[in-house]
């Protein structure tokens, strides 16, 4: 299946509830994957069913109005998905059974600025260190503050359709991690399956989810599945970041419709 591109929307100043003469032009990047059946998924996830229960004869029928002539109504799905399918947002509690789930996820740490970490020279199965990240944040000469949303572009979500999606890409340390931490970051995103390295190379080190499990020590947030990445211009953190989940009570990851707004 060809998947959609993300897409980018301009938002008109006058939209925005502005007055032209003194708002910007605002751009907004869809960072997110689109949800569909046979998609791919992490390992050992299910993949996601969509399924039409109704279509809109079908719902003129049910509801008895086709007797009267209306033959089409509004039609509804089933859709039937993991937690960690596409585009999500891991929870505290998803590694730290202690730790509040999707439900307690603060929101104020889901929407502010973002900047972007280029970590597109890194090799698949490559470990992201902590000199990794300051030397991206030396690159855009940019200092992190409290608070801000870091995205680690690899570039893999654009083979995101494809096998090697799931082991070409690298992931981050639990050192530098803790790294971001330290400077107060509570919310990082990467667009990759996952946080960590691939799979088969966290067997061939004998390191396992060292990267998530950092929750067990501290609290922090990341994302998973994130896309168009490389659309966001330089200098790669002059926009806000929406990250935003679905909150599911008890779940140990939400979907979100993560964005990047840009002004102009």
């Amino acid at each position: 299946m060809t998947q959609t591109q993300p897409q980018t929307t301009v938002v008109s100043p006058a939209h925005a509830g502005g007055a032209a003469s003194t708002r910007k032009r605002r751009r907004i990047i869809d960072l997110s994957f689109e949800i569909y059946q046979g998609m791919m998924v992490y390992p050992s996830v299910a993949k996601p069913v969509i399924v039409e229960m109704e279509n809109h004869a079908q719902m003129a029928k049910s509801m008895g109005t086709d007797k009267l002539g209306i033959t089409h109504l509004p039609n509804h799905c089933m859709i039937v998905t993991g937690d960690h399918v596409g585009t999500h947002l891991d929870s505290w509690g998803h590694v730290n059974p202690k730790a509040p789930r999707v439900e307690g996820i603060p929101l104020e740490y889901c929407y502010g600025d973002g900047v972007v970490l280029d970590f597109t020279a890194k090799r698949p199965g490559d470990e992201i260190s902590p000199d990794d990240v300051e030397r991206a944040l030396q690159a855009i000469d940019y200092a992190l503050k409290p608070l801000d949303i870091v995205l680690l572009r690899t570039d893999a979500a654009k083979y995101r359709d494809e096998k090697r999606y799931l082991t070409d890409h690298p992931g981050m340390t639990k050192e530098a991690v803790h790294w971001l931490l330290d400077r107060g970051i509570k919310m990082m995103g990467i667009d990759a399956p996952g946080f960590d390295p691939p799979v088969p190379n966290m067997f061939e080190r004998n390191k396992f989810w060292e990267a998530h499990m950092v929750m067990l020590e501290r609290e922090y947030y990341h994302l998973e599945n994130m896309g168009n990445l490389h659309e966001i211009p330089a200098p790669y953190h002059s926009f806000t970041v929406s990250v935003l989940p679905i909150p599911w009570r008890g779940a140990s990851a939400a979907p979100v419709r993560a964005v990047a707004i840009i002004e102009e």
